[in-house]
């Protein structure tokens, strides 16, 4: 099984400002670094200059990033998410819908524009998982 767990910051507006301070204050690298208006599924031009995802890497570990696509506000201290990312979307699939059971859907398991297969959900104790399937190549 090959799978990593990587932690996942939901920003409330803020996210190229706290990219920018990672890279100076953790010597963070960008590895990826996609707006809203590069998406294809944009869901309102009001986010279009937002960070839609963004991957650091720090050391030899993964920090991913976002700008909450969400009119409610990010509350401070409930905006780290877990991200499980495999390459097998049948194993990203089994960790989805073991996490799903008595816990909430937040965005059903498809591929999307950004992943091979990807979901989210909050599980029976409240913690946010997304979980994401890289694509090849």
């Amino acid at each position: 099984m090959t799978a990593k767990v990587i932690p996942y910051l939901m920003m409330d507006g803020n996210a190229q400002e706290a990219i920018q301070f990672y890279e100076e204050a953790l010597e963070a690298q960008v590895v990826t670094n996609i707006s809203y208006e590069e998406v294809p599924d944009l869901p309102s031009d009001e986010l279009k200059h937002l960070v839609a995802h963004a991957k650091l890497r720090i050391g030899a570990s993964e920090l991913m990033i976002s700008d909450s696509p969400s009119t409610l506000p990010v509350v401070q201290g409930n905006q780290v998410t877990i991200c499980i990312s495999t390459k097998d979307v049948s194993q990203s699939r089994r960790f989805f819908e073991a996490l799903e059971k008595e816990g909430k859907v937040k965005m059903p398991f498809q591929e999307t524009s950004f992943s091979a297969a990807y979901g989210s959900l909050t599980d029976k104790f409240g913690v946010t998982f997304l979980i994401d399937t890289e694509r090849e190549g």
